[in-house]
């Protein structure tokens, strides 16, 4: 091992002691409750929530997946895609955020997700909370599968080692303090967590542009790229067997591909995800108090759009560095540690790439703790044991934590995995699956049950269908899959709720209660 591995490992375990102290010393809270271990006892301060909400949100796709989309095709598609979900992040903030606050402590105090839908439509049944957890565990599996990707590839990467071993080790980290702490140091480790993303983002943003001479050397160096520059264009790499080609110590492109309206509506349509993220929906039933949520707002746009523009610029300025040295589209997502650990001081390299490791860290623990939510409280208490104890609850949540994590390292296991590609399918799963849903049920009082199944089953159903399906076909079937099916799911929302009888009084009273920003529910 060489020093600058050592350097490395020491940086990263510093940072990795003090968040596995941090979950150790909430523990004794965590545990005190199933509400205190799923959402923190409703007690998270505005800091804390819009933070984890971003952190937990971008995982590891912030710091290699969407520089890698920069790196290996220009600037449209990543820009696109960041613009997306700028948007997307403040309007969820804006338009969401209150309304469900107020509506998930009227509708029985729901402390999950799928909880909220069933109680929303006070379901005798509880067919929405088994449909919608089903949706929790296929999705969230595939989401944790994409974190242990980022982790293998960071790893394996800086130490030369097996990507297969650095996903075991990774994971194992992952589900340590998860388990330890629930969801009140899941979200204070996220706050640290996002903290250290956009430090360590804008930093190997500024010295990378340093080193190349500023912003003007840099698009000196890769405007000659055809597409590579532009916002309606593409640059298409000239690969063979999947590695591009390199001729006289020049990376080889073909002709600039087009990036028309509909594509550019098909890869704006990222911002509409938000709406059905269980793991940013949550922070807004968690937070102490309604009125904190404009202050989360504000930190969390600040916050995302920084973030996000640093992530594209790095992709441009490592084209511009060092063009040849990521020469398949797996390879591009290392971009990020390539310049770190070339441009930084062996410790600041490992600090900075504890932002990779944070991104990581933050998104796993969210998605497995959501996921054992969905079968502990959703599935194991509402239809098998409806008298199980809080004891009984979390033990049954610890275990499932362990199986999705093995599913997601089984995910993970193919070394060629394409962090972007993972995760767009999984947040195009859950943009669909319960964005219209949610969306219709805190705005709109005559969507009924029936409806919200008939969207829920259609909306995740499409995603398969189209990436599965009509996607491969090419041409108007090549547009991202959550848009098709965000509208599908919404006109069967629609269309089945008219054609269904009115929703009960009790629930239209409710649905106007929540409705009222004067209801006090803190």
């Amino acid at each position: 091992m060489t020093s600058d591995q050592v350097l490395y490992i020491l940086a990263m375990a510093c940072y990795m002691a003090v968040i596995l102290g941090l979950s150790v010393y909430v523990s004794k809270r965590a545990n005190s409750s199933s509400s205190e271990y799923f959402i923190g006892g409703r007690k998270l301060g505005p800091w804390v929530a819009a933070m984890s909400a971003e952190a937990s949100d971008m995982s590891g796709w912030l710091l290699m997946g969407l520089p890698g989309v920069a790196y290996w095709c220009g600037l449209s598609d990543a820009a696109w895609t960041a613009i997306g979900l700028a948007i997307g992040t403040y309007i969820n903030f804006y338009a969401v955020s209150k309304r469900l606050r107020r509506y998930s402590s009227i509708a029985g105090n729901a402390i999950t997700i799928p909880d909220f839908f069933s109680n929303r439509f006070k379901e005798k049944s509880p067919i929405i909370l088994l449909i919608s957890s089903f949706f929790i565990l296929v999705f969230f599996s595939v989401y944790v599968g994409s974190c242990f990707v980022t982790a293998g590839k960071l790893f394996s990467t800086i130490f030369n080692a097996d990507y297969h071993l650095m996903l075991i080790v990774g994971g194992a980290f992952v589900i340590a303090y998860t388990f330890l702490g629930g969801f009140l140091a899941e979200s204070l480790s996220d706050f640290i967590q996002g903290l250290i993303m956009i430090t360590a983002i804008v930093c190997v943003m500024i010295i990378g542009l340093a080193s190349a001479g500023g912003i003007g050397n840099v698009l000196d160096n890769i405007k000659g790229i055809p597409g590579f520059l532009d916002f309606f264009g593409i640059a298409s790499p000239t690969v063979e067997s999947g590695v591009q080609k390199v001729v006289d110590g020049v990376p080889q492109f073909g002709s600039a591909g087009s990036y028309g309206f509909l594509t550019i509506i098909s890869t704006l349509s990222w911002g509409l995800g938000y709406f059905g993220m269980p793991q940013v929906l949550l922070r807004f039933v968690a937070i102490r108090k309604v009125s904190e949520l404009d202050r989360a707002r504000k930190i969390a746009t600040v916050w995302c759009v920084i973030s996000l523009f640093a992530a594209v610029v790095i992709g441009l300025i490592g084209r511009a560095l060092y063009p040849t040295a990521l020469l398949t589209s797996s390879q591009a997502e290392n971009v990020f540690i390539h310049l770190a650990t070339t441009l930084f001081h062996p410790i600041l390299a490992g600090l900075a790439m504890s932002g990779i490791l944070a991104a990581s860290m933050s998104s796993a623990d969210s998605y497995l703790l959501i996921a054992a939510s969905a079968v502990s409280k959703n599935i194991y208490q509402r239809t098998y044991k409806k008298d199980a104890t809080d004891k009984q609850i979390m033990r049954v949540s610890r275990w499932t934590l362990l199986a999705i994590a093995v599913f997601g390292l089984v995910i993970a296991w193919d070394v060629n995995s394409i962090i972007f590609k993972v995760v767009s399918f999984a947040w195009a799963g859950f943009g669909a699956t319960f964005g219209p849903l949610m969306l219709f049920s805190l705005f709109w009082k005559r969507v009924t049950r029936e409806g919200a199944i008939a969207g829920m089953l259609g909306g995740g159903g499409m995603v398969f269908l189209w990436f599965f399906l009509l996607k491969p076909i090419g041409g108007v079937f090549g547009i991202y899959e959550l848009l098709p099916a965000f509208i599908s799911s919404c006109i069967l929302i629609v269309a089945v709720s008219r054609a269904t009888k009115e929703p009960e009084q009790a629930i239209l009273d409710e649905f106007e209660l929540a409705r009222n920003p004067a209801t006090v529910v803190e």
